[in-house]
């Protein structure tokens, strides 16, 4: 049998996703409104955060391809909901990101209730990796993110992201702090991931993670 790897996942399942992720993966669409939203059809698995907290990146690191996700040094430059076809086996869903953004109030309410529509309303939404940035810990904001993944009783697990700015006795610290975070959230997996996108660590957990809550 095979030994588990930090994050609990064995070495077979995180070469099976490493294998997955190295397909084709395609952009199906991208929706500015509820109704254009792509029909119901295969699970999904979305990428929640704070504007700039490096989801776009994420979702390329995963993938291996530089430009799949649009990234910008800018907040708020996922302004709809992305849909990325993995291989035909599910979708990766890129959401706008919450909090501080470059743009009108009124617009940044049309992502937020877009987004809030889009959680609640996904039957195959299988689980949402919600982005913490690791310099940040987990904000007032974030914390009103998984109380209403709560309510809407969806599953998620949060992902540290940046860890590459951290000093490595600080990681640790950052993922028990999130861990203490979430204890109080009932729908939150109780794993915390820390990941960089930069250097890759953590994204062959993460790609097991997500492949596992996808096709299981």
């Amino acid at each position: 049998m095979d030994h588990q790897e930090p994050g609990g996942r064995t070495p077979g399942e995180i070469e099976a996703a490493r294998k997955l992720f190295a397909g084709s993966c395609e952009f199906v669409a991208g929706a500015a409104s509820f109704e254009s939203l792509p029909a119901i059809a295969l699970p999904e698995v979305a990428f929640a955060g704070r504007s700039n907290v490096g989801k776009s990146s994420l979702v390329n690191a995963l993938t291996g391809r530089r430009t799949l996700a649009r990234v910008s040094a800018s907040p708020g430059a996922t302004r709809q909901i992305n849909f990325f076809n993995l291989a035909g086996r599910f979708y990766l869903v890129d959401l706008p990101g919450y909090g501080f953004a470059q743009v009108s109030r009124s617009m940044k309410e049309t992502w937020q209730d877009l987004a809030s529509a889009y959680l609640r309303g996904r039957p195959t939404l299988k689980r949402v990796c919600l982005l913490i940035d690791s310099r940040h810990g987990v904000k007032d904001s974030d914390h009103e993110t998984m109380k209403n993944l709560d309510r809407a009783a969806v599953s998620y697990q949060l992902v540290l992201t940046k860890t590459d700015r951290l000093k490595a006795a600080d990681v640790p610290r950052a993922v028990t702090a999130a861990e203490a975070a979430i204890r109080k959230h009932g729908a939150a997996h109780p794993e915390v991931l820390p990941t960089s996108s930069e250097t890759g660590f953590g994204i062959a957990e993460l790609r097991a993670e997500i492949a596992a809550a996808a096709t299981g």
